[in-house]
């Protein structure tokens, strides 16, 4: 074919479609990219298998504690839960406790009978306050007094039952005149010692400071003196309070207070 002479038939190709696909290499991840997935699931298992043994041993020392518990064999919660055998008093409950037990402080719920029976009283000073070797006297029968199961006898509380009782003595002073030593205290008049005992006791040195302007003339200064205690007591026993050095004052009778209540019956615990 000369040159310049156009070709009026276009080439044909063939395509052997049995020749075999040829596939491109996948790319391949790192070594330490595999290694870490590996590393991150073992991480993961050990954390479950962590949290299964953990529950377990919670479980165990939960039924261990529970095993230990001193409310599963001690008295005291036997008696709670089966308020009819722990005798006629409340305070049978306490005395069952020996040396060995629990040192945890038990819950006493001590019958409603038992409390209603429990001696109580409370006496309020009477007019002149203060009689023969420094005793505070007391009336019975005068405003807010009040006695159950305990005795008044010679201005002195009378004790009917024996029993751990709380006791209590209030006095108001007035240290407005001088300065001096008062000394306020509860004593128990009882015939086990041959003697008086002094249950309580306060002294304190009172003495009034006048401000110095010239139109100061109110000669008062009013102090409390507040004692309290539980102690154990007797039947036959006598409660009273003396008062020494005290300032001379006219007597309110709701600012001398002498009283006393049963909060466990019965003799002394060992």
């Amino acid at each position: 074919m000369a040159e310049g002479d156009v070709d009026l038939y276009p080439q044909v190709f063939v395509v052997d479609s049995q020749a075999n696909h040829v596939s491109m290499p996948s790319e391949k991840r790192p070594r330490w990219v595999r290694s870490g997935q590996k590393f991150l699931l073992l991480l993961i298992g050990f954390a479950l298998l962590g949290l299964v043994v953990e529950g377990c041993f919670i479980y165990s020392l939960y039924r261990k504690t529970e095993d230990l518990s001193p409310c599963k064999s001690h008295p005291l919660c036997k008696n709670q839960t089966n308020p009819q055998t722990s005798g006629g008093q409340g305070g049978t409950i306490l005395s069952q406790v020996g040396p060995n037990e629990s040192n945890e402080i038990p819950i006493v719920r001590p019958h409603m009978e038992d409390i209603q029976q429990r001696p109580f009283a409370q006496l309020i000073g009477s007019d002149p306050y203060i009689g023969e070797n420094n005793e505070v006297q007391w009336g019975n029968k005068i405003g807010e007094t009040v006695s159950h199961n305990m005795g008044f006898e010679e201005g002195r509380l009378l004790v009917k039952e024996d029993g751990y009782y709380y006791i209590y003595s209030k006095v108001t002073l007035n240290v407005a005149e001088e300065c001096t030593l008062i000394s306020h205290k509860v004593i128990k008049d009882t015939s086990a010692y041959g003697e008086d005992i002094e249950l309580l006791k306060s002294k304190s040195y009172r003495c009034f400071q006048r401000p110095t302007t010239p139109q100061f003339t109110h000669k008062e200064d009013i102090r409390n003196s507040f004692l309290a205690g539980i102690f154990h007591l007797k039947s036959g026993e006598k409660l009273y309070v003396t008062l020494e050095n005290s300032p001379k004052m006219n007597p309110r009778h709701t600012e001398y207070l002498m009283g006393a209540f049963m909060i466990y019956p019965g003799g002394v615990l060992e």
